[in-house]
């Protein structure tokens, strides 16, 4: 069965028609083609797949679309303004919390929903707040370095 869902993304108006089993993060990247949020393991356990709806971290990959229907949903592509990067995209690039760059869409969205929540994190709570979200190349360092960094920047 098809049904369309309607939700705003990234402050633009979308809708898809998708069958009523369609996970969020299919729609947002087959339907929709908004591909940064990455699908890493179908089973929630990675977090490369996190975005915010309605102001809060979801990995997308246990959501189903026809659940967002009038939501306010945010995905990495909507983080950068006027092709500048946002501070926490700059410090992970400056701060190299990256490697690959697989896991790093969805390590970005859920520091910015805890930075939202908490502004100046400490380490420890940020290592807690990321423990939902894996990375198979960095050793969590210079994420957490990153983090850090990108709260203070967006304290400024």
């Amino acid at each position: 069965m098809s049904i369309t869902v309607s939700f705003t993304l990234n402050g633009e108006p979308v809708s898809a028609e998708v069958d009523n089993h369609t996970l969020l993060v299919e729609m947002i990247r087959d339907q929709l083609g908004r591909t940064g949020t990455h699908i890493g393991c179908d089973t929630s356990q990675c977090g490369a797949c996190v975005i915010h709806v309605d102001g809060r971290s979801v990995k997308s990959c246990t959501m189903l679309a026809v659940q967002a229907e009038g939501a306010d949903v945010g995905t990495i592509e909507g983080v950068a303004l006027n092709g500048k990067l946002h501070p926490m995209q700059e410090a992970f690039r400056e701060y190299h919390g990256l490697q690959c760059g697989f896991c790093t869409p969805g390590m970005i969205m859920s520091a910015l929903d805890l930075v939202q929540q908490n502004p100046d994190p400490s380490e420890q709570e940020i290592r807690q707040w990321l423990v939902g979200n894996l990375c198979r190349c960095t050793g969590y360092q210079n994420i957490v370095r990153a983090v850090r960094a990108g709260a203070q920047a967006m304290r400024s």
